[in-house]
């Protein structure tokens, strides 16, 4: 069965560029969102396997995001994509409950492998990207 994504930043090139690197492995976005907001109102309509959440947004951060993703699907997988590279900031997140982080830029095979260990396990750590 294909993975499906909903990828949120607030900056469309990045968004671009993540669902190209989805799409590739063979993942399937099914949504894109560029504020907090939208991402919560997305993720509850449409469910998706995995949010990739930008730290710094409008509206609301990727953090609160996350806290009211969880509220609302305790077992939902979210991955933090940011420039910010403040271990503060990344302990909150991951106590609001993202699971993993990458920090920007990026290069997709770090995002496959980050993606991947989130949604099928650790032990697929430095594996290959899966394609189904």
């Amino acid at each position: 069965m294909i993975k499906t994504i909903l990828v949120v930043d607030d900056i469309a090139f990045v968004r671009k560029t993540l669902t190209e690197i989805f799409t590739e492995a063979h993942y399937e976005v099914i949504g894109e969102a560029a504020d907090g907001k939208e991402a919560i109102d997305l993720f509850n309509k449409l469910k998706p396997d995995l949010v990739t959440l930008d730290l710094v947004m409008p509206k609301m951060s990727g953090i609160e995001a996350a806290r009211q993703i969880i509220k609302s699907d305790p077992h939902a997988k979210i991955m933090m994509i940011t420039a910010m590279s403040q271990e503060n900031l990344v302990m909150e997140a991951i106590n609001a409950g993202v699971r993993d982080y990458l920090l920007k830029p990026f290069a997709a095979q770090d995002v496959l492998r980050t993606a991947e260990r989130i949604l099928f396990g650790d032990h697929l750590i430095n594996s290959k990207p899966r394609s189904t």
